[in-house]
């Protein structure tokens, strides 16, 4: 791990750290003293710094993690924003990063015409990274102690598919996943069926998923209702699984920020 630079970001007390893993980049916060909670963040650009961030707007995931753990009197987590790998010479790296590497192998066909072939997805490379490289050395140099028990990953559109891809991959890491938007058009129901059945059934284990209604939410209904409906069907309820609408909100950093308070409540308590 090599650090690139510490900054501050409004409402977190203490330093941003910006490291890099083998070129990945990752920006990370912890309480002083660390914690025994976990958050880990897809598309960690858009996370602490609006440098960085797509659209110049970030999650404010810390700052809203930080508020609900005070709310519910739990340590507030660490939160490890994760940047994909897209860049002038490889466009497609978040994609390639992001995209549940199995199910393409297994002969599901995107429903979109895509210039990526399977053999160039590393969904599996990029999971193992974050638990085997990234994860140990941020718990050791922040002076935590991370439980799967309070761990959590989150994660929008290709992320929250990562997401939900993470819980089957390494359901032993962590026990909370946050998908919002989940991007199932990326091969409709097929991807539906695939990744439904396999999400971990433990009892300790809790999904959220949400989705708004303008923008490309707006095409998720059919796919996000056949996501809650298998759900049901495989025994999830209401105490380990939550699916919810948000109206007029889209697809972008200000509308998941917006709710944000939601998924992190449902994770925290």
């Amino acid at each position: 791990m090599e650090q690139i630079k510490r900054f501050q970001v409004r409402g977190l007390p203490g330093w941003v750290n910006r490291v890099s893993f083998s070129s990945r980049i990752v920006d990370y916060w912890a309480p002083e003293g660390g914690s025994d909670h976990l958050l880990i963040a897809h598309d960690g650009q858009n996370i602490f710094d609006r440098k960085t961030a797509t659209f110049i707007y970030t999650w404010k995931l810390a700052q809203t993690s930080l508020r609900v753990a005070r709310e519910l009197k739990v340590n507030p987590p660490v939160v490890i924003g994760i940047f994909h790998s897209s860049s002038k010479n490889d466009p497609n790296g978040r994609a390639k990063d992001l995209c549940p590497e199995d199910p393409f192998q297994d002969g599901l066909n995107p429903t979109y015409k895509s210039e990526i072939r399977v053999n160039e997805l590393r969904g599996n490379t990029y999971l193992t990274q974050i638990f085997e490289e990234i994860v140990p050395q941020i718990e050791n140099a922040s002076q935590s102690r991370f439980v799967p028990e309070q761990s959590a990953m989150i994660g929008s559109s290709m992320g929250g598919v990562a997401t939900l891809y993470s819980a089957i991959k390494f359901p032993e890491k962590f026990r909370t996943a946050l998908a919002l938007s989940t991007h199932w058009p990326l091969a409709g129901d097929q991807l539906v069926d695939w990744m439904i059945p396999k999400l971990p059934k433990d009892s300790g284990f809790k999904v959220w998923m949400s989705r708004g209604t303008k923008g490309l939410d707006a095409s998720y209904p059919p796919f996000q209702d056949r996501a809650d409906q298998l759900m049901r069907d495989n025994g999830w309820s209401s105490s380990n699984f939550k699916s919810k609408v948000f109206h007029r909100s889209t697809h972008n950093e200000r509308s998941w920020a917006s709710y944000l308070d939601e998924p992190i409540r449902f994770w925290l308590s």
